[in-house]
Parts: C-alpha cells; structure tokens; sequence
C-alpha cells in the first residue's frame, strides 16, 4: 500500500461565476486510484455559499480522476459533483443537470490574461501596448514575454500528463492574452477536463506571482475580449445532418437566445457588441467562416451535406462548461 494525496475539486456557490476549491485526502492505495475506489468526501458548505452555518455539511461525488504530476509523490486530482447529504445534487450543481447524451462531443477554446500587479503581462505600467495585430500566435519576448511563456508550456505539459485532451495552445490577440483547446466524447467529459485545466493553470501561474484573470472583458477599448468558443456535435448532426435538419437546428437556437445568454457567463454585453469578431448579444445569426456570427458554420460542414461539428462563438471566458454544454444539448434535443 502506499500513500496518495488526492486533491478533490468543486465549485462553489459564488454567483454569477463559481469558483474552483480544492483540499486534500490522504488513501491509501496498492496503485493510482480509479474512479470507483475513491470515497466520497464531505467540505464546509456554511464558507463556499452552498449551506447555513447550522447545517453546513455538504458532499463530494467524485466523477473523474487525474493525474497530479505537479506534486511530489503519488499524487491525484478528483473532479467532484456537491451533493446534499442525502445523495441529490446541491442546487450549485450544474453538472448534474446536463443531458445525459454518450455521441455528444465538445470542444471548449479557453482565451484568458495573464495579470501582475493589476495590469495584463507586458502592458506598460500606464496607457496601453502597441495596438493588437501582432501578438496573435506572436513570437518573441516584445510580442509575449519570458514569464508567459514559461506558464503556459508548464501548463501544457500538466495537462498532458494528466491524460487531459488538451489540443493545443496560442498568443491571442491582445497582449498577454492566451488561449488553450479541450476537446471530449460525451455530454461532461470535455467540462471536466475543462475545469480541471483551469485548476492547473492557476496553480501554475500561483508559484510566479500571477494572475488568471478569466473575465471576458477586463478593460475597454479597442481590445478584443475573452471569449469560450464552444465547437459541438452530436451523432445526428455528425452523421445524418442535412441542410433542412441544420436550419431547424439554427431556428431553435434563435428561438432560445435568452437561455443561451443567460448560460453563456457574465458581463457578456460587454464582449458581445458586433465588433472584435462577434454578433450582438441581443442578435442571432449563423453565417459560413463567418467569424462575427453567433454560431459559425465550417466550409467543410456545408461541403459534407451540412454534417460535422459547428462552433457556438458566444460563450464567454467566465462561463461555466457544464452550464454551457447543458444548454446546447437542451436545445439540440428539442429538434429531435
């Protein structure tokens, strides 16, 4: 038998964004755990907004485990649901309410600054950088630095070995602003990976003094947001498609922009304001390689009989995964 630190995750009750806790356990285990071995665990409710002091036990479901290759020794994270004490779902809970579809597949594109000492990475301490143009996929220390270089690889390489789907990362397009790619097979699986890699970049970023600052728009001006573009699919729209299937889908979607919005994280009005490669928040529309539409639809969709994946562009930076991909199977079910 040997020791095993288990960092169990959640999210708390905070609103209108949750944030991510963590404490540890220590098991006993003859190998790294699986699923099933891990027990369920209890936190303090009354300090994450989730109980009253006189009542304060909440749960913690484990529904998926990682590899912690960031700590010493036999190390794990354990990416939970909070329950009641009786077993249901806290109200917090937004995963337990995604629609349970195993040929969903997601893919989230998470854009974020890099922040010190109140101002984004490389930002002179007053006014503004050099307007955006060259940073995007920049290269070299004037376009992204030293510091944010070195976080985001060891994010990576965290990532990797934890078995997370991690597809890839680039500079984005304003100054010190980055983004990484999670993709997964089935209705929660990409939301897990996605929190959790939000968990190991700020405790990457933890160790050099430096900030995630995940709002989609932390400054104004000429600036592009941060956005959570969400690439989707089901097995009918990656297999049976079809122009008139796609427009019904499409309609749906209209039909439902207040939901959306309302799942797609805060402040969004200020990202959402038909500049920077968005449509208005208040505006739906879908357009081929259009990268001002709400939804865009790839070439390569309409080319293969309106089958594939599209990309929902509206999801904001802040935004919760599981809310987002529990919206979007909501209205993809109501078509059928």
């Amino acid at each position: 038998m040997a020791k095993y630190k288990l960092e169990y995750l959640w999210l708390d009750g905070y609103t209108p964004v949750a944030n991510i806790r963590g404490k540890t356990k220590i098991v006993d285990f003859d190998s790294f755990p699986t699923l099933e071995q891990i027990p369920v665990w209890s936190f303090d409710g009354s300090s994450t907004q989730q109980a009253e002091g006189s009542s304060s036990d909440c749960t913690l479901k484990p529904v998926a485990v990682y590899q912690d290759s960031g700590r010493t020794g036999n190390s794990a994270i354990v990416m939970c649901e909070v329950c009641l004490t009786n077993g249901n779902p806290h109200p917090s809970n937004t995963r337990a309410g995604i629609p349970d579809d195993p040929g969903a597949w997601f893919g989230f594109e998470q854009e974020y600054f890099l922040y010190q000492d109140g101002r984004p990475l490389g930002w002179p301490e007053t006014g503004f950088p050099d307007p955006q143009g060259k940073y995007y996929t920049g290269v070299g220390y004037e376009n992204v630095g030293d510091i944010a270089r070195t976080i985001v690889d060891e994010h990576l390489d965290l990532c990797l070995a934890a078995d997370i789907n991690h597809e890839g990362i680039n500079a984005e397009v304003a100054k010190g602003q980055w983004e990484f790619q999670i993709f997964g097979k089935g209705s929660a699986n990409a939301a897990d990976q996605m929190w959790v890699a939000r968990y190991l970049l700020l405790r990457c970023a933890e160790k050099y003094g430096v900030d995630v600052e995940w709002h989609c728009k932390p400054f104004t001006g000429d600036w592009n947001g941060s956005g959570m573009h969400c690439n989707f699919s089901t097995d009918k729209i990656r297999e049976e498609g079809g122009e008139d299937y796609f427009k019904s889908l499409m309609e749906a979607f209209e039909n439902n922009i207040d939901a959306h919005i309302a799942a797609y994280g805060p402040d969004n009005h200020m990202r959402l304001t038909g500049l920077h490669e968005t449509q208005s928040i208040d505006k739906f529309s879908w357009g081929v390689a259009d990268r001002g539409a709400s939804v865009r639809v790839l070439q390569s969709f309409v080319d293969n009989g309106y089958k594939g994946y599209l990309e929902d562009r509206r999801p904001n930076s802040e935004g919760d995964p599981y809310a987002i991909a529990g919206r979007i199977l909501q209205t993809v079910n109501e078509v059928g």
